[in-house]
């Protein structure tokens, strides 16, 4: 392996390393999307949520006070009672009850789905970068590029899958959300799907043949005929 292509490799493969941490952090985390309810009255119970792939989390608290130009009765960081809960295909009883209510099966089955496919797509790609590294196996390189890509578009494409059950969960008359935001653990997996999608690419571009710089390198660099 060329010299100034092995810096190049490590250069990318830490670039991507950041968008690996940032689509594990999104996957394992629960704050994708915030949902409220609105509040006219004070003296009132704001019953907030918040969810990731994998469990449902609501807190209630006492409002004294409601500001009636606030979206929603307040945010996360308000004291109150926490009660999470994994989602329904994944256990039963009563607070699974909860889960159909608030949001949709098929919606959050799907993009826990594409989320593991992405997560496998990242160990894939990492693990042929560390093969790469090795002079005799820097054919990996290629396969590594395109695991990157796959691993990055599966990521976005769950996080549409949760943006698109948000948007049905407000629009649900069965719900009492009205107004929702989307938290720091959203921000994580899109901000992953550019690092991996253009690290990928890069490392795609770095495993192309070295052009020479002229056509007569070519003639000079091949062997005699006898």
């Amino acid at each position: 392996m060329e010299e100034d292509k092995g810096w190049k490799i490590k250069l990318t493969s830490c670039f991507v390393a950041v968008g690996v941490i940032l689509a594990v952090v999104a996957v394992s985390t629960d704050h994708w999307a915030v949902l409220s309810p609105r509040l006219e009255v004070s003296n009132a119970t704001c019953e907030e949520a918040y969810f990731g792939l994998w469990r449902l989390c609501t807190k209630r608290a006492f409002l004294i006070m409601v500001d009636p130009d606030a979206e929603g009765c307040g945010t996360t960081t308000l004291p109150g009672d926490y009660n999470c809960t994994y989602f329904k295909h994944f256990t039963s009883g009563e607070n699974a009850e909860q889960f159909q209510i608030t949001t949709q099966k098929e919606y959050s089955i799907s993009a826990a789905a594409i989320a593991i496919i992405s997560v496998g797509f990242m160990m894939l790609g990492t693990f042929c970068t560390l093969l790469s590294f090795s002079k005799r196996l820097d054919y990996f390189l290629k396969p590594a590029g395109m695991f990157f890509i796959f691993s990055g578009l599966c990521i976005i494409i769950s996080a549409e899958v949760m943006r698109q059950s948000v948007k049905r969960m407000i629009d649900s008359k069965e719900t009492i959300w009205t107004q929702y935001e989307y938290s720091w653990s959203f921000a994580c997996a899109c901000t992953s799907f550019i690092i991996l999608f253009l690290g990928g690419i890069i490392l795609l571009l770095i495993s192309l043949p070295r052009m020479p710089q002229n056509p007569w390198e070519t003639c000079m660099d091949a062997p005699p005929e006898h």
